[in-house]
């Protein structure tokens, strides 16, 4: 796992679609191949970094957990002073659009969600951008390869803090993912497949594209919101499949010991589902090999992913 870690890192993102291989784009409506979609320079997505975003994906054809997304996408607007202009329904319309002209070879449809603060002069006034920019970026989905569900992977407790919340709250979504993309970074030169986060007192929030979870004792844990990490969509769904389950979920406060001293650990991401963690830096989780409870959420949550 160690010398192949960053490869099946960059192979998963490359297949997942955020290389831009084969997309299908729509830029406020105008649906195009990736090689003809074009935005302004002078969008503030792009000189300042203003913008929000969603990742979604379909089971079935279906896009899964669509309203909880947009509440969270509408909760970002909201925390940035960004109004969206659109509905749930004219934005799943345009969704909808998109994936049709999408030539998806049989797979599910990988959907990124971006709304900028718009086109405008180089000030920070909100009166120059008057309508955001919506972009809609679909291509076919390639799932995580098998083995790693299989054998988990390896992550790496980085440097890099988590923004303090006063700063960029991580309760946004935003396009701004550069606090996340060090810290990814800083993980891959060291061979492991995600970065773990700490805020700054010290405590686990999240990873750099997912939420963390451990098990001890046959109780699943998860850092609070309050520590400073994102409402992840996937921790949420899998909070109520492991009640449903009987299995005790509940938020706690975590620390580095609580993840060496784990009986299990695992990441959840919409592209990832419920994905074990086996080794933090060089030392092994649990027995080294993926948990009893990570199995059962994960075959949990694909179950709830089917019939909605």
């Amino acid at each position: 796992m160690r010398s192949g870690a960053v490869c099946q890192r960059v192979d998963f993102w490359n297949a997942a679609g955020v290389n831009g291989m084969g997309a299908t784009v729509n830029v406020d409506g105008r649906i195009s191949d990736e090689r003809d979609a074009v935005i302004s320079v002078f969008d503030h997505g792009f000189v300042y970094g203003e913008g929000i975003y969603e990742t979604l994906r379909t089971y079935g054809g279906r896009l899964f957990a669509y309203k909880r997304h947009m509440r969270r996408l509408r909760n970002s607007a909201r925390l940035i002073d960004l109004g969206l202009g659109f509905t749930d329904d004219g934005l799943a319309a345009q969704i909808g659009a998109t994936i049709s002209a999408t030539n998806l070879e049989g797979l599910e449809a990988y959907v990124r969600v971006l709304v900028t603060r718009g086109v405008g002069e180089l000030t920070y006034n909100l009166k120059a951008t008057p309508k955001p920019s919506l972009v809609i970026i679909v291509k076919p989905f390639a799932a995580p390869p098998a083995e790693l569900y299989e054998n988990g992977v390896k992550v790496l407790l980085v440097d890099v803090v988590r923004n303090h919340p006063q700063s960029v709250n991580p309760m946004i979504k935003s396009n701004n993912l550069l606090n996340q993309a060090l810290a990814a970074q800083q993980a891959f030169k060291r061979g492991a497949f995600e970065a773990v986060l700490r805020n700054y007192r010290g405590e686990l929030t999240e990873c750099a594209t997912a939420n963390l979870f451990i098990v001890k004792g046959g109780t699943a844990l998860t850092p609070p919101l309050e520590c400073g990490l994102l409402p992840g969509i996937t921790r949420e769904v899998l909070l109520e499949v492991g009640r449903e389950a009987g299995i005790e979920m509940r938020e706690q406060v975590l620390h580095d010991d609580d993840l060496f001293g784990a009986d299990e650990a695992f990441l959840t991401s919409t592209t990832r589902e419920a994905l074990p963690i086996v080794t933090v830096n060089e030392r092994t989780i649990g027995s080294g090999k993926p948990g009893a409870i990570a199995r059962r959420l994960l075959q949990g949550f694909r179950d709830r992913a089917g019939m909605r």
